[in-house]
């Protein structure tokens, strides 16, 4: 056996003998104090070869010991802190990468709350504020001529990164601002940086790194979706130091290259986010691109098709970026063609969203505008082909914006690819996207650049009032048989036009049942889309054809999914279920309820059925709501015969009549306000109490009571709307019976929305059902609900909970003078 490594073997075992069984402080001190000797910090430090001993074998198996040790007694064993200063110099001057492992195993470890723990916390929070976390990342890049040790590396990058996150569930409330990730990740940015520097000054020393693991910390970071706070330390200060430095551009590229392909996506993301501009861009990532398949499906592909929330800035520093290096212009032009294709599909046309097809039309704009007329030359064929086929298609689409894109692309496109060929030219109105749209095309100057580019954009803004002259051009006379000698035209006002929308080519169905069909089984979406639209008029038109195919239409609406891009799907569904459960309230209520508890439903359909329920009772709750539908009673005075609605320029001439006409006496000038029968009295039970029965119920996929807190919040509001809209009704006080006990079992629910909901319904109950049937039928209830009011109104940690809760106490507090003398004898 080596007598030295003996030493030092037995100089530590000596060591931790004393501090286990001695409490006297000065023999611990001069104990410590010769162990410091190992690590180099010391007027006689250890021979080289021990330290490494030291290190490598014995450092950890210490640091745990002096762990063991941490209390208050302990630490008073020498006055003026001098021994949680010996203590603390340990982790703070030994090899960094053992003192943060043990110092994240204790804080995990130990009790909480504990001195311990917090004195752990505090340590590695100054731990941090020295710089050795720069240490421990700067130990793995030195390791790389040494042997590897993937395991301690992966244990390294799980604790460095997700730092902020165990210390979060840790501590919880007690967590320290320097462990927040908005603080802890730019502090972990500038330690990278340090390390980067290291890195440069070893390889101007002739000596090797590696900036693997550096990688791999910035891939992970940028995982957990901190891209912004790490990045935006790194990107600005590295932009700098690469300006004038080849070095440090080989070290940057280096970094980015060996990204691994899990994490690549969201740093190459970040990079084109954080980079002020291409040049920059090319500067700090090279031609990752053209060495990394990942890299280069990521920047070629995935951020131009299958995502589409890049911002202009950002596309046209990714494109731009393409374009800077001629190992990466044949990635551009290859995107280029994919762009095209993508751009004239038909079937892209009709399923994408508008804002994803704006996004690859500017971004086609851009591409032309980077590349030259010889580059286009060679692929003029195979590009000129996508483009027209991609304009036949846009052009015959129903939407005007989406026409609009494709007259955009096709002038600049073909004006770009085919210079010398007839332009192609579109009357168009030019708005701020169109402006927009035409500046990304201009081509980027060569030499003497903006100015240029200015003067050349110049022309197509003198362009608009020929446009606007076209487009307003045309018969503008009057009606004819108009006779504006009988009266002034000075009260007519401009004719609202807000809600027309645009002739389509299909004529819409003019029945309900055509609706169902065109519904169900058409392929032509331009009559799909026609019934949409028609479905709800014709259901408030037609009640008695309504009924006999509501079951059906019911289902089909619940289950409709947005085939084309309709403006206002969500809302046109929405209406025509309303009015179908108008028209048919018993019926379709009862359908929708079963529903709602039923399998293979999404939480949002569950939420939609809510909200149908709740809209559909407000319309039958509305006072007078059969006089002003007289296409559902008898036929109104102002209807035509039929029961067509009056004609709006109808209602505008005895409008004008009635102000033109004097009268010498005139009664009250207010009208009556609306009345009638609530017709939400007789099926108010429908909507209302199939909701209760299967709350405590759990489904495969649906748990009120488990995970779906949201649905479960939505379903108490909802109740507590239909409670409220039943005021005055016979089924008001077995409602509100019911729903009181609802309340009483989910009163203690932890999420604060379902509370809020709970106590909404408690106030429904209180406005809803007479103070005299409150004290017959629902006082023991009342009696119970006040005592948790209260408690609420003063514990609950939610403000609207605790402002809900007064207001019901408030009105109960009114119903007192109500209820008292009733209960007297």
């Amino acid at each position: 056996m080596d007598p030295e490594v003996s030493a030092v073997r037995l100089t530590v075992w000596e060591a931790v003998h004393i501090l286990s069984s001695s409490e006297d402080g000065g023999r611990i001190f001069c104990t410590l104090g010769s162990l410091k000797r190992y690590l180099g910090e010391t007027e006689n430090p250890a021979l080289p070869e021990e330290q490494e001993e030291f290190a490598r074998i014995h450092f950890s198996t210490f640091l745990r010991c002096l762990v063991g040790k941490l209390s208050p007694d302990w630490l008073e064993l020498l006055p003026d802190g001098q021994m949680e200063e010996l203590w603390a110099s340990f982790f703070l001057e030994g090899p960094a990468d053992q003192a943060f492992l043990v110092l994240m195993e204790s804080i995990e470890g130990a009790a909480s709350p504990s001195f311990c723990l917090m004195k752990m916390v505090q340590l590695l929070a100054r731990f941090l504020s020295v710089g050795r976390m720069a240490a421990v990342m700067e130990g793995q890049c030195r390791q790389q001529a040494g042997p590897a040790f993937p395991l301690l590396q992966e244990t390294l990058l799980t604790k460095v990164v997700g730092l902020p996150d165990r210390l979060g569930n840790r501590l919880q409330r007690e967590n320290l601002a320097t462990f927040f990730p908005q603080n802890y990740f730019p502090l972990l940015g500038e330690e990278v940086l340090r390390v980067l520097q290291v890195v440069v000054d070893s390889l101007r020393g002739g000596l090797d790194c590696s900036v693997s693991f550096l990688s791999q910390v910035l891939g992970k970071a940028c995982v957990h979706g901190r891209q912004k706070e790490i990045l935006g330390v790194l990107v600005p200060r590295l932009t700098v130091l690469t300006q004038g430095s080849c070095l440090w551009q080989r070290v940057c590229w280096c970094l980015v290259e060996r990204v691994p392909d899990w994490a690549m996506e969201a740093v190459l993301k970040g990079f084109v986010e954080a980079a002020p501009g291409p040049e920059v861009l090319s500067r700090l990532l090279g031609n990752v691109v053209t060495k990394s398949k990942k890299a280069q499906f990521v920047m070629t592909r995935k951020l131009l098709f299958l995502q589409y929330s890049c911002t202009m800035p950002m596309l046209q520093s990714l494109l731009g970026y393409l374009a800077m290096d001629s190992q990466r212009r044949s990635l551009l032009m290859q995107a280029l063609k994919e762009l095209l294709e993508t751009w004239g599909s038909s079937s892209a046309i009709r399923h994408a969203p508008l804002v994803q097809q704006r996004y690859i039309s500017k971004a086609i704009l851009i591409c032309l505008a980077h590349l030259g007329e010889a580059e286009l030359r060679d692929s003029r064929d195979e590009l000129l082909a996508s483009l027209m086929e991609g304009v036949k298609s846009r052009l015959d689409s129903s939407l005007p914006p989406v026409r609009r894109l494709g007259m955009i692309v096709a002038e600049v496109a073909s004006a770009r690819i085919h210079p010398e060929g007839p332009p192609l030219k579109f009357q168009y109105e030019e708005d701020e996207l169109t402006r927009e749209m035409l500046a990304l095309a201009m081509p980027w100057p060569a030499a003497d650049g903006p100015s240029e580019a200015g003067l050349s954009f110049a022309p197509v803004s003198g362009e608009t009032p020929d446009r606007e002259t076209v487009d307003r051009s045309g018969p503008q006379a009057g009606p004819e048989g108009s006779d504006s000698e009988l009266d002034s035209d000075d009260e007519f006002v401009p004719y609202d036009m807000s809600v027309d929308r645009e002739q389509r080519s299909s004529k819409a169905p003019s029945y309900v049942r055509g609706c169902l069909e065109a519904l169900t089984g058409s392929e032509d979406w331009e009559r799909w889309e026609a019934a949409l639209w028609a479905l709800e008029g014709l259901i408030f038109r037609s009640p008695a054809a309504t009924q006999e195919v509501s079951m059906e239409l019911a289902k089909v609406l619940l289950h409709l999914e947005e085939k084309t891009a309709v403006a206002g799907f969500e809302g046109l569904r929405q209406r025509a279920l309303v009015a179908l459960t108008v028209t048919d309230p018993a019926r379709v209520a009862e359908y929708l309820t079963a529903q709602f508890y039923a399998l293979n439903y999404s939480l949002r359909q569950r939420m939609d059925i809510l909200d149908v329920l709740t809209l559909a009772a407000q319309e039958l709750s509305r006072p007078g709501r059969l006089g002003k539908a007289p296409q559902r009673g008898s036929p109104d005075p102002g209807s035509q015969p039929g029961g067509a609605v009056v004609p709006a320029w109808r209602a505008v001439v005895e409008e004008r009549i009635r102000r033109k006409t004097r009268r010498f006496s005139k009664g009250s000038a207010g009208r009556a306000p609306a009345v009638g029968p609530n017709e939400f009295n007789s099926v108010a039970g429908y909507f209302f109490f199939p909701l209760l029965q299967h709350f405590d119920r759990p489904l495969v996929t649906f748990d009120l009571l488990g995970d779906d807190q949201l649905v479960l919040g939505r379903l108490a509001h909802t109740l507590g709307a239909l409670m409220y809209l039943a005021v005055n009704t016979t089924v008001a006080v077995p409602m509100g019976k019911a729903l009181l006990e609802f309340v009483w079992a989910l009163r203690f629910h932890g999420d604060a929305y379902v509370r809020q909901g709970l106590l909404s319904a408690v106030s429904a109950v209180l406005l809803s059902v007479p103070a005299e049937r409150l004290l017959a039928d629902l006082l023991d209830e009342l009696l119970e609900a006040r005592s948790w009011l209260g408690d609420v109104a003063e514990k609950d940690p939610d403000k609207d909970c605790r402002l809900l809760a007064v207001k019901a106490l408030l009105l109960l507090e009114k119903l007192r003078d109500k209820l008292l003398p009733l209960s007297s004898p």
